[in-house]
């Protein structure tokens, strides 16, 4: 399956193919800013965009000199959007679920963060979570369709105890950033993911778990609610990308754990070669201090 990524070296926003390799020179090409995207909006062939683009090469000793973006980010935050679909899991059905999931919005593109940054979290969070997903990426064409492009791995961060205590608040429990990582894979979203959450603080391993996504696992068809999701004139403007969570299996909380100001949360997607590791950062030196210790 072909991955794309994007990067900034030196100033420049450049793109690659492919995964790179640890310890060898990254081979990018020097792009348009937003071509990728429109590129494969417009069902264009990437291999002959980046065949005709400047190469760039970055040396193995310049490699931490590179920040890797979130796939496809446009210049302006308000040209993306960052949102998903809540309870999608069959182990999260029960006798309430609906047909159609909650949908919700967590931000503009300013709100994606990828490894090693911090994920902030409101002041007034309750209870904050991790949450291990597949997101989807959509392009808007320039005749207003959404066009599917590629799918990656993600962090949606939850205030899941704001939700818990008031059920109609699923829109603020929502509001914290997201990790993503910088790797479009150009293909169908997988049936099947397993991976590892671990959880540490002040240097220890204070929770590790398992989870299982992946389009299998989902409740609902995966069509049906992007349809239903896309059916909205709203959500449509033309270049605009959106960034869709689609839902998680159990995480931390429901291990019982309480995650606070300064945990650093990694998701391991082992079978498919990602790892996302954040810092939570709560705006909030109260909740911070009443979390460790409730913890």
């Amino acid at each position: 399956m072909t991955v794309l990524f994007e990067c900034t070296y030196r100033g420049r926003r450049l793109a690659g193919l492919g995964l790179p390799r640890a310890g060898e020179p990254l081979r990018l090409a020097a792009l348009p800013a937003g071509e990728p995207a429109r590129a494969l909006a417009e069902g264009r062939d990437l291999t002959a965009l980046f065949a005709g683009a400047q190469e760039v090469t970055v040396p193995a000793e310049e490699l931490d000199e590179v920040s890797f973006r979130p796939p496809l980010l446009p210049e302006h935050p308000g040209d993306a959007m960052v949102g998903g679909f809540m309870q999608t899991h069959n182990v999260k059905v029960d006798a309430d679920t609906p047909s159609q999931p909650n949908w919700f919005l967590k931000g503009l593109g300013d709100v994606l963060r990828t490894s090693g940054e911090d994920l902030r979290a409101p002041a007034g969070a309750v209870a904050l979570t991790e949450e291990a997903e597949i997101v989807l990426v959509h392009v808007t064409a320039a005749d207003g369709t959404p066009r599917y492009v590629g799918h990656t791995f993600g962090n949606d961060l939850t205030d899941i105890g704001r939700f818990r205590r008031h059920r109609g608040h699923l829109s603020y429990a929502k509001l914290c950033d997201a990790a993503v990582a910088p790797w479009l894979f150009l293909g169908e979203p997988p049936r099947h993911v397993t991976g590892r959450v671990t959880v540490e603080r002040d240097g220890e391993t204070r929770y590790r778990g398992e989870f299982t996504t992946g389009t299998k696992a989902l409740h609902y068809g995966l069509d049906a609610i992007m349809s239903e999701l896309f059916s909205h004139d709203a959500l449509l403007a033309p270049g605009r990308v959106h960034y869709v969570y689609i839902g998680a299996d159990r995480s931390s909380f429901h291990g019982g754990y309480r995650m606070t100001d300064g945990d650093r949360v990694t998701l391991d997607f082992t079978t498919h070669g990602v790892t996302l590791s954040n810092t939570v950062r709560c705006a909030s030196p109260a909740l911070a201090a009443a979390a460790r210790e409730a913890s």
